[in-house]
């Protein structure tokens, strides 16, 4: 059983907007700081953004700064990425990760199985 789940991946046009959903399972817990990360193909996986257990504290990738917005719902154990006027380099596989606080993949003991962002006119 996958730990963490995304969804709300698609395909959209350049400018558009998509919201991505992570519901945790039964393996792990809301209790951690989350995060999003991306993969493109032939890319190694980048981080995107990263939240705290209370949500007060975010943090982003400077190439989505001002556009993404992450969030979290702790009662519904729910991770969000508001993607806001996306563009065609943010096509990638996006991943939820949990149980860490860092930038880098390794920092990170719990991951879903990704949702596919298509950004294309």
């Amino acid at each position: 059983q996958v730990p963490l789940v995304e969804s709300g991946g698609g395909l959209v046009q350049p400018g558009g907007s998509l919201r991505l959903s992570c519901a945790t399972s039964e393996r792990t817990s809301s209790n951690f700081h989350m995060a999003w990360f991306r993969q493109a193909p032939g890319k190694e996986r980048e981080f995107v953004s990263r939240i705290s257990v209370s949500g007060g504290s975010t943090d982003y990738t400077d190439s989505v700064k001002g556009r993404f917005t992450i969030s979290r719902d702790n009662t519904k154990k729910t991770l969000y990425l508001q993607m806001n006027n996306l563009k065609p380099e943010d096509t990638a596989v996006y991943y939820c990760a949990g149980r860490g606080w860092g930038r880098t993949t390794s920092d990170y003991s719990y991951w879903g199985q990704g949702t596919q962002v298509t950004v294309s006119s």
